[in-house]
């Protein structure tokens, strides 16, 4: 007796199941809206709220008396770090505490008082060029106009805004690396370019909100939000954040890359003021041979 042979699929059919089970629609999910110009507003303003509450004490972190002081210390920032130009500029101002004495200073001697700053003798250039240039044009003092500081030797608009901000109370944003690299993360703007920047974000807030809106993001960008290794995992306004997971999400990994009091040390300041302390801030430790 012959085994009945086995039932097979037509050809056509297994042709047609193969069909629907390569050509189903693949699950996708919707493609996320832009964000709306009233919505950015509101949550660039909402992230300003949240850093302001994290960093009550948020101010410029350079030294100063006077607003030559500010403006000098400013110039000597660049490519360097706060705390470095606090450690200098005590001998510089002891040695030229005018704009006068700046001015008619021998530059060598002025080179090694600022060479740990880095780039000193372009930096020693442009602080005696702008002490000239005070002296001369503007009877010894700071003026306290945009137009009158961008003139001077070194002196751009970001130091502008600093003197202005913090020496004269004229508002101001400080587009600084942090803060071109923070607003750019968090989608307040694309653009690049400094003067590109502080009129993009310029017109999230009201103007009287710009200075300390430059301290809060600044301070937030060197202590959490770093350039190479944020700490997303331990930073307060990650839900308000479209780059989060950049860094480190692991909160207790995160916690490890903090800076300054946020990661239990020393801020910058060799001489902060009390209100600064009062918030929780650290002062640093003295220099040796300084006392506290």
């Amino acid at each position: 007796m012959t085994a009945p042979a086995k039932k097979t699929k037509p050809a056509a059919a297994k042709t047609t199941a193969a069909a629907k089970k390569t050509t189903a629609p693949k699950k996708t999910t919707a493609a996320k809206k832009p964000e709306s110009h009233t919505a950015l507003v509101r949550r660039a303003r909402k992230i300003n709220r949240e850093l302001a509450e994290v960093y009550p004490y948020a101010h410029p972190e350079l030294d100063f008396e006077n607003p030559f002081q500010l403006l000098v210390a400013t110039v000597m920032s660049a490519q360097t770090t706060d705390l470095r130009v606090n450690q200098t500029t005590p001998a510089l101002f002891a040695a030229y505490p005018t704009p006068e004495d700046l001015a008619a200073a021998n530059p060598e001697e002025v080179e090694e008082l600022i060479r740990p700053t880095g780039f000193f003798r372009a930096k020693t250039r442009s602080i005696m060029g702008l002490a000239k240039a005070l002296s001369e044009d503007f009877g010894g003092e700071v003026p306290g106009r945009l137009e009158d500081l961008v003139k001077l030797p070194g002196v751009g608009r970001k130091t502008a805004f600093v003197v202005l901000g913090n020496a004269f109370g004229r508002p101001g944003i400080t587009v600084d690396t942090h803060f071109g690299r923070l607003v750019r993360r968090w989608k307040w703007t694309e653009e690049t370019d400094p003067d590109k920047v502080e009129q993009a974000v310029g017109a999230l807030f009201p103007k009287s909100e710009w200075t300390q809106l430059s301290h809060n993001v600044i301070f937030h960008g060197r202590r959490i939000c770093h350039s190479r290794k944020p700490a997303c995992g331990a930073c307060p306004i990650a839900p308000l954040c479209p780059a989060y997971g950049e860094g480190e999400t692991d909160p207790e990994k995160a916690k490890k890359l903090l800076k300054y009091e946020k990661g239990g040390f020393p801020g910058q300041r060799l001489k902060p003021p009390k209100s600064y302390l009062d918030a929780g801030g650290l002062p640093a430790p003295p220099l040796p041979g300084r006392e506290a």
